[in-house]
Formats: C-alpha cells, sequence, structure tokens
C-alpha cells in the first residue's frame, strides 16, 4: 500500500485529491495538511511514502516544507510530488533542487496524478528533459566550471552511460528500451549508481551528471 499526505490550502482541493486516491486500489490517504509547518509535522508524524504538495499557500510556503521533509534523515524513504500551476515557476526548480521528486501541474488528469504517485514510490522521477536541463542550469552558474565527482570513478562504463541518459530525464523503462536490458536490469544499475554516488534520487543524480561535464547544456 502507497500512503499519501496531501497538502493543499483549500479544502476543496485536498477533498478532491482524497476521492481520487482513495479510489485507487493500492493507494491510501495518510493525512491532510493546510499549511507548510503543518505539513512537516504530519509527515514525521506518519511517514507517508509520497507527499503532494502544493507549494503556495499563505499560511506557510511549500518551497520550505519540501526542504524540511526532504532534508530529514528520518523521511529519506517519503517522495514529494510538487503541484504547481506552472512549470516555469522558479520554485519548481528550487523544489527539486531541495529533493522534490517531481511535478506535476494542477490541471493534470487523474490517471497522469494516480501514475505519477506510483512512479515516484518506484523511485522514479516525474521530470521532463527540459526540467532537468534547467535545474542543471540554475544550480550551476555559468561561470563556474564543470568539475568532476570523485565518487564518479567508482561508476563502470555502463554505469556512467545509466547516468547520462537518467541526467537527460530518461525513464527506467526508457533506459530498458535504450539499451537492450530487462527493466528490472534497468532499476538494478539506476539503485547502484544511486549508492555509489550517494544521491537520494533521480533528481540529485541529473545535477551530478550536469555539474561533473558527463551531459553538456545542449
Amino acid at each position: 500500500m502507497i500512503t499519501v499526505l496531501i497538502v493543499d490550502d483549500h479544502q476543496l482541493a485536498r477533498s478532491g485529491l482524497r476521492s481520487l486516491i482513495e479510489a485507487e486500489p493500492g493507494l491510501a490517504v495518510a493525512g491532510e495538511a493546510g499549511d507548510g509547518p503543518a505539513a512537516v509535522r504530519l509527515a514525521r508524524e506518519v511517514r507517508p511514502d509520497v507527499v503532494l504538495m502544493d507549494l503556495k499557500m499563505p499560511g506557510g510556503d511549500g518551497l520550505e516544507a519540501t526542504k524540511a521533509i526532504a532534508g530529514d534523515p528520518a523521511l529519506a524513504a517519503t517522495r514529494i510530488i510538487v503541484l504547481t500551476s506552472y512549470d516555469s515557476d522558479h520554485s519548481v526548480l528550487a523544489a527539486l533542487r531541495y529533493g522534490a521528486s517531481g511535478y506535476l501541474l494542477k490541471d493534470f488528469e487523474a490517471p497522469a496524478l494516480l501514475q505519477g504517485i506510483r512512479t515516484v514510490a518506484a523511485g522514479e522521477a516525474l521530470l521532463a528533459p527540459t526540467i532537468a536541463r534547467r535545474i542543471a542550469e540554475t544550480w550551476t552558474p555559468p561561470a563556474v566550471p564543470a568539475r568532476p565527482d570523485p565518487a564518479l570513478a567508482e561508476l563502470t562504463e555502463r554505469e556512467r552511460e545509466i547516468l547520462v541518459k537518467v541526467a537527460e530525464g530518461r525513464s527506467n523503462a526508457e533506459l530498458a528500451a535504450d539499451l537492450h536490458i530487462t527493466l528490472a536490469t534497468a532499476k538494478t544499475h539506476v539503485s547502484r549508481i544511486l549508492t555509489k554516488l550517494g544521491a537520494r534520487d533521480r533528481v540529485q543524480l541529473v545535477i551530478i551528471g550536469y555539474q561533473s561535464g558527463l551531459v553538456g547544456p545542449g
């Protein structure tokens, strides 16, 4: 069972999300919060698998809540999907850098939301290639040259190849298709790369891939 914490300052929005999630087999709502501070407190109490995080709430924004939840070692297994009205919003990029595993626009269709929850719960990211590039570009100022991460030396050639593809926004299914390997093998490779590089999730692999120079600015 995948448990979900819903964070939004609008009761109607929370109710709609709850109805969608509770109607889906294998998903359950762990709780609701109406602002950032309440979200952090509740996340530490119920330890959900996934948090749906509204970014702009008058009682305390979701950006700081995302940073607090993603940075809490006790919540290392919790993944965050930020909900936003505009994918160009700088706060989306900030949330991803702070540790969110992806984002959904608020005009999402129900299947996209449910699949997104399952995707991040499985350790993948909801990350378009264009957003992947923008994360890296805003994370490292252009005047700062790329520097290899010493941990990259621990990767095999195949793992380096996969890291490049992950940084370009490829999913596990796309990795499997591109490299003619099974989905299970793709997942194993990504898991080993995360461990070797000490990365929390695929978003951090995007940053490492670009900052190390393995992936160019395109």
